[in-house]
């Protein structure tokens, strides 16, 4: 037995496995040909970015059309920073987005058989690796204190050398294993590093699916591999999961790109077969003129939570993230505005290769734009969804009649270009509430604001001659004319234009007198189309607003 051997040995005398009964374990997956294997792996640190939701789309969508796996690996290492039942949540955030894995961790279970997906649960694997990296002088133990690393540090910034534990700055890389082994036995702390011999002067070249070619700067850092917890870092961790997981392709935001290289060297180092990379674009915010990164800290859009809350489409937030993706998304969707979204394939010679800009406002008009095209049905059940959770004023109205409320949804929906009353759930209630009796009653106590040039005689004079010609069986042509008559009875324009040519004949234009009728029977100046309104208040409800609003 090698003294390297024997180094490994008191380091994990309980493991008995090898790379070879792992690699056994854990076989190449059966798959088709171009079939992508990708993994969403985030850490149960808090809510799930905006940013990672893009990410984890981006990977499912890839697995769907090429029929692949998506599956999803809590990177739970980190104790210290873990919040209780995150890792539930995220997956719960997911789902609300239509984002489900395929295999991996589904909170009180897993499915697959590639695991265990939880990084807490795979210390078998990762000890098998590192106990084979110390066999063969691939990796060894570090003495070094907080104050040597310290120190260390200070030494090279006085002479301005790239900080880290590398080369000659790598003290226990020079240990022999006897002399590791008398100081583990004499009961000195140690962490497991990763033995580099590589050169940072020297470049590697790789290829990104998204960012191309690249030259970087080979990895010299003696990274930590085992931390003195006994959990393993994230670039070991990494290499294992993706390895013996067999994922094919790893996308993640491109602020991972600098850590490539410690990626290239420890898969190429264990010969293991290295993944595709595809380093996806940074969704930025506009900020006073710059640009900078979408912020946990400082944008309440950064977490999905603010979607869902809002009651935002969330069809509308996923096909947002496809315009972010690929840049040809946009002119298909415009030929295609009520097919499924996940028709279109992506492309990663499509991808955005510059920091993606989050635009809230494009955001509500695609909102807008997507519920605008529900029917009624599908609205008021997934309305009444949202209201369950957030809007119980809402929930009241649903509730209160629900086909009632579908008429009131339904003005103007079911056409070639529908009305776009509503970027998001939340806005529903204030935007509809003036057609119930109670809340309308509630609005008009706090008083109704007309235009001022009509005094209350003209005011009145007109609510009473449009319920005396008020015929609610007529088509809404007749309906309309029939306002126009009667209204410039009463000094009222037809139109602008007759206003500007005869301004001595007439008080106002026809809008001015909708005006009236439309504060009157609403409290508000907009509102869905007028003729509608009335249909469903119907004549008995607007004779008795009229009358309440007269007196």
């Amino acid at each position: 037995m090698t003294d390297y051997e024997k180094l490994a040995n008191l380091i994990f005398p309980d493991i008995n496995l090898t790379i070879d009964d792992l690699e056994k374990r854990y076989p190449k997956r059966d798959l088709k040909e171009g079939a992508i294997v990708d993994r969403f792996a985030p850490s149960p640190t808090g809510f799930l970015h905006s940013g990672s939701l893009f990410t984890a789309l981006v990977g499912y969508k890839f697995a769907l059309q090429t029929g692949g796996v998506f599956m999803l690996r809590l990177e739970d290492t980190d104790t210290k920073r873990e919040i209780e039942g995150s890792g539930e949540k995220l997956l719960t955030e997911m789902k609300e987005f239509g984002v489900v894995p395929m295999e991996g961790y589904f909170g009180t279970y897993e499915e697959g058989s590639y695991g265990p997906y939880c990084q807490s649960d795979r210390a078998l694997i990762y000890n098998t690796v590192i106990k084979d990296m110390i066999r063969r002088g691939l990796a060894y133990p570090c003495f070094c204190s907080h104050e040597d690393l310290d120190a260390l540090r200070k030494t090279q910034e006085e002479k301005k050398e790239n900080p880290g534990y590398y080369g000659e700055y790598a003290k226990c890389s020079h240990l022999i294993p006897s002399e590791a082994i008398k100081k583990i036995e004499n009961g000195e702390s140690y962490i497991i590093r990763f033995r580099s011999t590589g050169n940072h002067l020297n470049k590697i070249h790789v290829h990104d699916l998204i960012k191309g070619d690249l030259d970087l700067s080979e990895n010299d850092q003696h990274i930590v591999i085992l931390k003195s917890d006994g959990l393993p870092t994230y670039h070991f961790a990494h290499l294992c999961d993706d390895h013996f997981m067999r994922t094919t392709i790893v996308m993640r935001g491109e602020e991972w790109l600098s850590s490539l290289p410690i990626h290239y060297e420890l898969f190429n180092t264990l010969g293991f077969e290295l993944p595709k990379y595809a380093h996806l674009p940074v969704i930025m915010k506009q900020d006073n003129g710059k640009r900078r990164k979408l912020s946990k800290r400082l944008d309440q859009e950064a977490a999905v939570s603010y979607f869902l809350e809002r009651g935002y489409s969330r069809d509308a937030i996923v096909e947002y993230l496809f315009t972010l993706a690929n840049s040809n998304f946009e002119e298909w969707r415009l030929s295609h505005m009520n097919d499924n979204i996940y028709d279109f394939d992506f492309s990663f010679e499509k991808f955005n290769v510059d920091g993606a800009l989050f635009d809230l406002d494009k955001i509500n008009d695609i909102s807008k734009e997507r519920l605008s095209r529900l029917s009624k049905e599908e609205f008021t059940v997934k309305a009444l969804e949202y209201a369950n959770k957030y809007d119980h004023n809402l929930k009241d109205l649903i509730e209160r009649d629900r086909d009632y409320f579908m008429s009131i949804i339904n003005i103007e929906r079911e056409k070639e270009n529908p009305r776009k009353d509503y970027v998001k759930f939340e806005d529903v209630f204030d935007f509809i509430k003036f057609f119930y009796k109670d809340y309308y009653d509630e609005i008009l106590s706090n008083g109704l604001e007309f235009n001022e040039k009509f005094n209350k005689g003209k005011i009145k004079e007109v609510l009473l001659t449009h319920l005396c010609s008020l015929d609610l069986t007529q088509d809404e042509q007749t309906w309309f004319q029939t306002m126009k008559d009667t209204m410039e009875s009463l000094g009222f324009a037809p139109n602008k234009k007759e206003l500007r040519d005869n301004p001595n004949k007439y008080i106002g234009t026809i809008g001015d007198a909708s005006e009236i009728i439309r504060v009157a029977l609403t409290g508000r100046k907009s509102s869905p189309n007028l003729y509608y309104v009335e249909k469903i208040l119907t004549n008995s409800e607007i004779r008795r607003r009229f009358e309440n609003v007269i007196k």
